[in-house]
Formats: structure tokens, C-alpha cells, sequence
């Protein structure tokens, strides 16, 4: 193994941690230090905070949350798909339709459980 083709990956990493530790070592050092009661107080949407801040969420926002993420990401496998249409031919084409009939049976499946209702 040779150290000269990591040489690169390793003065980008030695560049990008002694930049970021400098600019944070500046901000430290040069910025401003003036708390007031303003500066200090619970800001929430540009109202007052009416509650506390640490209450319990329901558990269906995290579950929407989540199958939002699942279903984007599969959604994104589908541009490399789309990307090489012509190379991959009807394999390609029937891998594709294979892949989005399960997404839809998924997405099915959440919808008639009730994991996409807010109520």
C-alpha cells in the first residue's frame, strides 16, 4: 500500500480540520460576549414560548417522518434508472417496474393501516 495516493485524501482532511478549528478559534475569541434578558429568553416562531419546550411528541409525527425519508430515498434510485434507459435495455425496464409495484404495495400497505393519518 502505497502512501502517496492517500497523500491527497489526508492534506484535504488536515486542511478542512485546521480551517474549521481556526474559524471556530476566532469566532471564540473575537466575537462578542453581551447576553441580555432578550438575548437569553425561549424564542419559538417569532411568538413568545407558550409551552414547555420539552414536551412529548406523538409518536405518528415520527412515523410520517420516517416513512417520508423511506419512500424519498427509494424514490432516488429510481434517477439512475432513469439515467441509463437506453443502456439497460427491457431488463432494465422490467427491474424498474418490479421495484416501483413494491414501492406502491408498500405505500399501500401505510396508507390503509393508517400510518400516513394525523387524527
Amino acid at each position: 500500500m502505497v502512501i502517496d495516493s492517500y497523500l491527497p485524501v489526508l492534506m484535504f482532511i488536515l486542511v478542512g480540520s485546521l480551517v474549521g478549528v481556526a474559524l471556530f478559534t476566532a469566532g471564540s475569541v473575537i466575537g462578542p460576549r453581551k447576553p441580555d434578558a432578550a438575548k437569553l429568553a425561549p424564542y419559538e416562531c417569532g411568538f413568545e414560548a407558550f409551552e414547555d419546550a420539552r414536551m412529548k411528541f406523538d409518536v405518528r409525527y415520527y412515523l410520517v417522518a420516517i416513512l417520508f425519508i423511506l419512500f424519498d430515498l427509494e424514490i432516488a434510485f429510481l434517477f439512475p434508472w432513469a439515467m441509463a434507459n437506453g443502456q439497460v435495455g427491457m431488463l432494465g425496464f422490467w427491474t424498474a417496474i418490479i421495484f416501483l409495484s413494491i414501492l406502491v404495495v408498500g405505500f399501500i400497505y401505510e396508507w390503509k393501516k393508517g400510518a400516513l393519518d394525523w387524527e
